[in-house]
């Protein structure tokens, strides 16, 4: 496999409904995570860009959160809507959504 340019994390942490604090998992980032591996497929950049689903990324409260690196860049209530933005805009022109960067009183 070769080593991709771009990783994007994408967070799918589900908790109980008893639990404090939100999750990403109660804001439909499934289909976020499955946008992400469909324009992934279509687009046929399995060499370039990497999708790894993972837990927590820490801004619960702004899920779901995606991470891109080596930017380190956090995008924050992404919806399966975004997906084609990200990849038109960030993954193949690297040039980030801003109107998706997470705020930041969180990232940065």
């Amino acid at each position: 496999m070769p080593k991709p340019e771009k990783h994007v994390f994408v967070c799918v942490q589900n908790r109980p409904p008893s639990h404090p604090r939100p999750a990403c998992g109660q804001k439909n980032c499934a289909e976020v995570a499955e946008e992400f591996y469909w324009h992934l497929q279509q687009r046929q950049l399995a060499g370039k860009v990497q999708v790894t689903t993972t837990g927590c990324l820490g801004p619960c409260s702004e899920g779901p959160n995606i991470l891109v690196y080596p930017e380190g860049v956090m995008y924050a209530g992404v919806r399966k809507e975004d997906v084609a933005a990200i990849f038109d805009e960030h993954l193949e022109q690297d040039r980030p959504v801003e109107r998706l960067l997470m705020t930041r009183e969180f990232w940065g």
